[in-house]
């Protein structure tokens, strides 16, 4: 109370006014502000004032706003794409150029050295990558027939460790206790058998026909089966070990106070949360994948001849690689390629699903 008049809050502007003194009490008087002044707004309202909504980002968009930033990723990314349309194209690009990978073609042979004729693996117009010694087939349709059967193989494998190991994992991380004891044990036990080994006994055991089916489908199914088998310990530690952190979380306290049982939070709340490391894994595990069945048909117990594999195509080229390097380098050069862009795209979608990566 000044001079028996309450004071009441002032604005800013006020509060800055000029001071003057009357006897003994000092008055405030306020700057009177008219026109624009008086209207004016503070300097983040003005900043934002003509700016559209700001939208959240889901996680989604993020994790593909990094990854477009990784322009590595993204190539090996293409490559890939590239790839899997080759493999799925591959029988009808034959059929439409009128392509066979298992043609002969003596006329193109030298009958004493039984090499291609001409430089280079005896590359053409007609045979751009040349033709194998020998048989004088066509190197590129080979190789594009071969194609299908490395993804099949890597990819049917792939699929079958990350069933079992997602499902493992994911059990083992959230029971824990003798559970969690158990599949550990089992998953020390598959970690230590030698694969390539028992690989070699069942593909060569299984190669005249075995559950109904022979040939080609035979040969698939073993590799799918052995390859795929076997390597799902490495993607449960994974899972077990995400799950282990993940049962502590709010959203599964929560599940379990609504009454849901186990099951349900295995499958509902737990596994759609390890979808980015699965995903991440197996875009790593293909490429290993292709060069185990590259191996097993390099050693002779994967995918037998005639049918073209890129394994297959590496053993053959073993005994003419000296006079006729072409021949291992095609087919080597399509083993590395894919390989290398499987890795890059899994180092990019690590990066970009990673929320503690910049």
């Amino acid at each position: 109370m000044i001079d028996g008049k309450s004071t009441k809050p002032q604005t800013a502007a006020a509060q800055a006014g000029h001071h003057r003194r009357e006897g003994s009490h000092i008055v405030t008087a306020p700057i009177e502000t008219t026109g624009a002044a008086a209207d004016a707004q503070p300097e983040a309202v003005l900043a934002g004032a003509d700016k559209g909504r700001i939208e959240g980002r889901s996680l989604g968009q993020i994790a593909w706003a990094r990854f477009k930033r990784d322009k590595v990723a993204v190539a090996g990314g293409i490559i890939v794409i590239l790839l899997i349309l080759l493999a799925i194209l591959s029988r009808p690009i034959q059929a439409l150029f009128g392509l066979d990978p298992n043609a002969f073609h003596q006329d193109l042979i030298v009958p004493d050295t039984s090499l291609p004729k001409g430089s280079w693996g005896g590359m053409s117009m007609d045979h751009p990558l040349g033709v194998d010694p020998k048989f004088g087939r066509d190197i590129a349709t080979r190789v594009i027939e071969g194609s299908w059967v490395s993804l099949v193989v890597a990819f049917g494998a792939t699929v079958l460790s990350n069933v079992i190991g997602a499902v493992m994992g994911v059990i083992a991380g959230y029971y824990g206790g003798r559970v969690d004891s158990i599949i550990s044990r089992l998953m020390d036990v598959f970690l230590a058998f030698p694969l390539l080994l028992f690989a070699i006994a069942i593909s060569a055991t299984l190669q005249g026909g075995a559950f109904g089916l022979n040939g080609l489908p035979l040969h698939l199914a073993v590799l799918i089966f052995v390859i795929g088998f076997f390597n799902w310990p490495y993607l449960g530690r994974i899972v077990r070990g995400q799950t282990l952190a993940l049962r502590e979380r709010e959203f599964v306290d929560a599940a379990r106070g609504m009454g849901a049982k186990g099951p349900y939070i295995l499958f509902r709340e737990l596994l759609p949360n390890l979808v980015g490391p699965i995903i991440v894994y197996s875009t790593l595990l293909i490429p290993t994948n292709i060069l185990f069945e590259a191996s097993l048909s390099f050693l002779g117990v994967g995918i037998q001849p005639p049918q073209a594999s890129w394994g297959g195509m590496l053993r053959e080229a073993v005994t003419y690689y000296q006079v006729d390097p072409q021949y291992m380098i095609v087919p080597g050069l399509a083993i590395f390629i894919t390989v290398l862009a499987f890795n890059l795209l899994g180092d990019g979608l690590r990066d970009a699903l990673d929320p503690r990566s910049r």
